[in-house]
């Protein structure tokens, strides 16, 4: 990721936490805050037809849609529990270091990024 890039995603995820201790209403968008941080970090692997993720598991990441459809394991993401969404744990690490999500990139998610995904996850998980 570009450091332009990695710079705006903390930017905005430092606004979404500085607006949510004052508005409770302030919402986690799917297509402003989350797909980014899918599209740099896990459309590589998890893209039918051939991306590696895709292949091992059919957890295509390429939209809202089949991001919720899951994979052949079943659902990665239940809404309003970041605790228990399998994307959760991945990327957090609670799944083991063996695990932890990405694998191609050297380092993990930021915790900017972690957290972004983990409101969204608690706020319901919507195509917004």
């Amino acid at each position: 990721m570009s450091t332009l890039k990695y710079c705006f995603t903390g930017l905005r995820v430092l606004l979404l936490m500085v607006l949510a201790g004052c508005a409770s209403q302030t919402r986690v968008s799917f297509q402003k805050d989350v797909y980014p941080i899918l599209e740099s970090n896990c459309l590589a692997c998890h893209t039918p037809p051939q991306g590696k993720g895709y292949l091992k598991t059919h957890l295509n990441m390429q939209s809202y849609e089949t991001l919720m459809q899951g994979t052949v394991y079943g659902k990665v993401i239940l809404p309003g529990d970041s605790r228990h969404s399998i994307l959760n744990m991945l990327v957090e690490g609670r799944a083991g270091a063996a695990m932890r999500m990405p694998h191609e990139r050297d380092e993990p998610l930021t915790r900017d990024e972690i957290e972004v995904l983990r409101l969204w996850v608690e706020q319901g998980a919507q195509n917004n």
